[in-house]
């Protein structure tokens, strides 16, 4: 497995993904603004989010990916068959158990839809009754959803098994096609009714994520059979690792669901929708990077350790970290220092004001602290998933879970610094868990930061600051053409960008934070 090709082929869908994600976004902000409306489909979308985080980018896939493929491993060694076969009887055996435990569990949820949606809101205070009733109501319609990416991810893992990384990287452009067709052709009259349309199409790119992987899977000639559900060996395993893991890859979207609860019940309207709109723009490193990095180096991870390899996984995890390092510090650096112009040239417009615009843009700089911290959480926690232990990234991200909580409630309460003290201290609580992880891996002699990183780490904080210094320069000069028209607004994020990015790769290249041999070879070089 060649990781900057696994990572470039995962980062390049969920490049797709995420620009989509920001047309998708865009519009929202001009039919359906920053308010009432927006706030309780943000609601609504934020519990099926929180699951679609945790599944498919987090806990069932990193404990399904590594028992995958030891099954796998393990009758290839044993010269017992096939060793996909033996591997798609393990996967089929889950599938038997989760189907029917998910489909009791979305029943359930959906009944009790006013109590849940009650618990993470306090009814909202702001806006009453009405807006209550809103969340409740599209809360239910977006609830299947849940049901439908779990499976999209048990599908996902198995193709990721086989190095077709592509093709579960590609299936949440499904869900951002679906929402903006909804939003184009079907929206209503107002912003109620063009919030129901989306929540509806937010459960129909479901079904259609689902029917992708059928297909994929079947062209890779994976087929699975429901039997009767029973719990294996195996299968107790999988349910006994699954529940530490899903705690421990959803630091940052439990930390985030504690920021969302916490501005529905303190703070002001509109509050929940600035942190919405700040983080769709702080998620873009964590889906590009992040998440590309981390699936990329689960598998082969997963077979050095499992193969006793100790060296060459201790590589993995060091290249993986450079990479993250090189391409987040200056996505971080950008999202701080032009935070303004960004919000202004993507969002402002339409229903979306500018005092929206200062609102989301502060929110922004403040969540993008954490970004270099958010992409690596997601490179350091296969190192623990890869030998099988969930239970230390859970008791660590605990405890990130509780700096964030009592950062956000002396923010509020204490400081009465609002959503920008919010988004603040998931940052802050995004880098404690980093620094918890990488000492848990470094105490345990499974991960030293060797002389290339360091080495790396000096040149790519120099670049990094470069960019600062341009970008400062700039926004004065771009800035009052974020908010004209379509082509004026997208030539000016362009050269916002493109300058912005000429200069970081300028500096790095002059540095020798990078090589352009070294990057050539690595996409030449065959997995």
């Amino acid at each position: 497995m060649n990781l900057v090709r696994a990572t470039a082929s995962i980062g390049g869908l969920t490049l797709v993904s995420r620009v989509l994600g920001m047309v998708r976004d865009m519009l929202m902000a001009r039919y359906v603004g920053a308010g009432f409306a927006s706030d309780a489909f943000l609601i609504a979308w934020r519990l099926p989010n929180l699951f679609r985080a945790l599944f498919a980018e987090g806990a069932f896939a990193a404990v399904f990916v590594p028992m995958y493929n030891r099954r796998m491993t393990e009758a290839e060694r044993q010269a017992s068959g096939s060793g996909l076969a033996a591997a798609n009887v393990f996967a089929g055996q889950v599938l038997s158990v989760l189907l029917p435990f998910l489909l009791v569990f979305t029943t359930l949820m959906m009944a009790a839809t006013a109590p849940v949606v009650l618990a993470m809101t306090g009814g909202f205070p702001d806006g009453g009754p009405a807006k209550f009733a809103l969340a409740v109501h599209l809360t239910q319609i977006t609830f299947p959803y849940l049901a439908l990416i779990s499976m999209v991810s048990l599908l996902g893992g198995i193709l990721n098994s086989l190095n077709r990384f592509w093709v579960n990287a590609a299936a949440p452009v499904l869900l951002n096609v679906a929402m903006i067709a909804a939003i184009l052709f079907f929206r209503g009259r107002n912003a109620i009714e063009t919030s129901e349309t989306q929540a509806i199409a937010v459960t129909v790119a479901g079904a259609l994520q689902l029917l992708w992987l059928i297909w994929s899977c079947r062209r890779a000639g994976v087929v699975l059979s429901l039997s009767r559900p029973r719990l294996s060996p195996d299968v107790k395993r999988l349910l006994w690792l699954i529940g530490p893991a899903a705690v421990g890859q959803g630091a940052i979207q439990f930390n985030l669901l504690i920021s969302t609860s916490l501005a529905a019940r303190f703070l002001p309207q509109g509050a929940v929708s600035y942190l919405y709109y700040a983080d769709r723009l702080n998620q873009l490193p964590l889906g590009l990077i992040g998440i590309g990095v981390g699936t990329a180096i689960l598998p082969s991870l997963s077979r050095q350790i499992g193969g006793g390899d100790t060296a060459a996984a201790r590589n993995t995890q060091n290249r993986a970290m450079e990479l993250a390092l090189l391409l987040a510090l200056p996505a971080a650096v950008a999202l701080v220092i032009s935070a303004i112009p960004l919000v202004r040239g993507v969002f402002q417009h339409g229903a979306f004001t500018a005092k929206d615009t200062i609102g989301a843009a502060s929110a922004l700089a403040a969540f993008s602290v954490g970004v270099p911290a958010y992409v690596l959480i997601k490179v350091l926690t296969p190192g623990f998933y890869a030998r099988q232990d969930t239970k230390t990234p859970v008791r660590l991200a605990v405890v990130s879970m509780l700096v964030n909580l009592a950062g956000n409630l002396m923010s509020v309460v204490v400081f009465n610094a609002g959503f920008v003290g919010i988004a603040l201290s998931t940052a802050v609580a995004a880098w404690v868990n980093v620094l918890l992880l990488y000492g848990s891996l470094h105490r345990r002699d499974h991960l030293q930061f060797d002389a290339r990183f360091k080495a790396k780490a000096v040149r790519i904080i120099g670049a990094s600051i470069a960019l600062g210094i341009a970008l400062f320069i700039l926004n004065p000069w771009l800035d009052p053409h974020m908010g004209g028209g379509w082509t004026e607004r997208v030539t000016s994020l362009g050269l916002l960008c493109g300058l912005g990015g000429a200069v970081y790769a300028a500096a790095l290249l002059l540095l020798g934070g990078a090589s352009l041999n070294e990057l050539f070879r690595q996409f030449k070089r065959k997995a």
